[in-house]
């Protein structure tokens, strides 16, 4: 049986960069904290606690006094950074630069959309990281959606301004901005001059990979995705290959594998979400090719 990893898969790079920062700062021999889990995958997660990083949670942060803190990918509120000058910490800032530009510009968009009478909402993941962030930077003031039937709470008497969390799936956040315009429309007809103003803010090395995994996943009998089950983007990419490919399995690490899998198949497919990592896909590889 042919075994292919896919291309693109693995780490992108604001997670790549966290966990070199991580290794850098580690490799000083100081003791580092990393304010949440660096990546949504458990085995990196303990690789990187085998050399020294202590993951810590937001009531252990406000504790800390006078030592080092690694700020994730996922980057924080304003609230963290007021919390560290306080306490005397010392912030190794490994946000992302995309989602730090994503930060400022939705606290751009706010100001103006005060001033109109506006109101700003975000496709994200309620709870996530990163949603914690961008919502910290406008003091919450936004209307977070997941799916179509959260539109329900935008008032379409009032103009909008429309982010996403820089992982969500492109196509289902082009469908969510057609139906608002389509619900402005009607509010038109009805008199409202109310606009939309959309913005797309999903990475865009995350969303090549949406199309790049649904045709992987269509030219192999048989796909495993590899994936923290915690990984917003795992979900998303694993229901892309699902969609493609009925016979795709979720894993997390290579003992899930299941020999039943592969019965008859000439080909299989190895793919893995942005926080999974490489040397990780590739074990998952090489257990399949010894089956």
């Amino acid at each position: 049986m042919k075994v292919e990893i896919e291309s693109t898969s693995g780490f992108c790079f604001g997670v790549e960069n966290a966990v070199t920062i991580a290794g850098q700062a580690l490799a000083s021999g100081e003791k580092v904290y990393c304010l949440g889990e660096i990546v949504h995958n458990d085995n990196e997660v303990e690789r990187l606690r085998s050399l020294g990083l202590i993951t810590i949670d937001y009531d252990s942060f406000t504790k800390l006094h006078d030592c080092k803190v690694l700020i994730r990918a996922h980057g924080e509120p304003p609230a963290t950074y007021d919390t560290a000058r306080r306490n005397n910490i010392t912030l190794i800032d490994a946000t992302c630069p995309i989602v730090h530009t994503l930060q400022e510009r939705i606290r751009r968009a706010w100001i103006q959309a005060v001033k109109e009478g506006s109101q700003i909402v975000i496709y994200g993941k309620k709870g996530h990281a990163e949603v914690i962030g961008l919502l910290g930077q406008i003091d919450g003031d936004a209307i977070l959606v997941s799916n179509v039937s959260d539109l329900e709470k935008l008032d379409y008497n009032r103009s909008i301004y429309l982010f996403s969390q820089t992982t969500m799936s492109k196509s289902e956040f082009e469908k969510l901005a057609r139906t608002i315009r389509d619900n402005i429309e009607t509010e038109k007809n009805r008199g409202s001059n109310v606009t939309l103003k959309v913005f797309n803010t999903i990475c865009g090395q995350v969303s090549r990979r949406e199309p790049r995994i649904r045709e992987f996943a269509r030219k192999h009998d048989v796909i495993v995705f590899v994936s923290g089950k915690g990984s917003s983007n795992g979900k998303m990419l694993f229901e892309v290959c699902s969609s493609e490919n009925s016979n795709s399995h979720f894993i997390s690490s290579p003992s899930e594998i299941e020999k039943g899998w592969f019965a008859g198949a000439a080909t299989a497919g190895i793919c893995g979400a942005t926080s999974t990592p490489k040397w990780l896909i590739r074990q998952v590889a090489d257990a399949i090719e010894v089956l």
